[in-house]
């Protein structure tokens, strides 16, 4: 009797064991890393769209979600932002993508959002050198390759511990961040997180600079920083976007 009790509680531990060890080593096939896809700007630069969308963990449904940000208030748009889920596995990713933003066309349109957008510095995601705490560019020139202006440019990122509302969250540490803007004549700051960590980011684990793009053809003002946010979803550590306005 007591052989087979032990028999048991070895085979319960092996499993465990197991079961520790796929979490370990496949963290991100178990999470959803959302992609990013830049709408563009309005005409007159105030305001600036994106989508973010994948494939859910736990659920494996498709989402889209398309953001209109306000960028001289630093805030989404009224109505903002559209979300659309799939129903099921069976409904693919481009119909919702589509749909989303259908949903969102009138807000679109509302804000001339068509202004492409031009790309200053992106950490892409095979980046693995990169920290993504920090960026460094220059404006670009006309017209040989890799040509800038005598400028020079950076974002740093700082990430701290942080207060939240959601009781699920107080136990697992979540992250704030402050961000930074320096240029020749020294650094600014540009944000900086209060005590308790915003609902709409859900439990923060950590944050990276993603990217700093300016308006198609644009010299001066309406830059913006596309910052990863990281929270915990179902089965790991999720990403997700926010932007963060350079130029107001």
């Amino acid at each position: 009797m007591k052989r087979n009790v032990v028999l048991l509680a070895l085979a319960r531990l092996a499993a465990s064991l197991l079961t520790a060890f796929l979490l370990s080593v496949a963290p991100s096939q178990a999470a959803d890393r959302a992609l990013l896809n830049m709408l563009g700007y309005s005409q007159d630069g105030d305001y600036f769209a994106f989508e973010e969308f994948g494939i859910q963990d736990g659920s494996g449904f498709a989402f889209s979600t398309v953001y209109v940000v306000d960028l001289k208030h630093d805030k989404w748009t009224y109505g903002t932002p559209f979300s659309v889920v799939a129903e099921d596995e069976g409904k693919p990713l481009s119909a919702v993508r589509a749909e989303a933003l259908a949903k969102a066309k009138s807000k679109l349109d509302e804000y001339a959002i068509g202004v492409p957008v031009q790309i200053l510095s992106l950490i892409g995601d095979g980046a693995a050198a990169s920290s993504g705490l920090r960026v460094d560019w220059s404006t670009p020139a006309c017209c040989g390759p890799g040509q800038t202006q005598a400028d020079e440019y950076s974002l740093i990122l700082e990430t701290r511990g942080i207060g939240s509302d959601d009781d699920y969250c107080k136990d697992m540490s979540p992250v704030g961040f402050n961000l930074y803007y320096q240029d020749q004549t020294g650094r600014t700051e540009l944000h900086m997180d209060g005590d308790v960590l915003p609902k709409s980011r859900r439990c923060t684990l950590d944050y990276r600079i993603y990217a700093v793009v300016q308006p198609f053809e644009a010299f001066s003002g309406r830059r913006v920083a596309v910052i990863a946010t990281y929270p915990f979803g179902f089965e790991g550590v999720d990403r997700r976007f926010l932007v963060v306005p350079i130029d107001k």
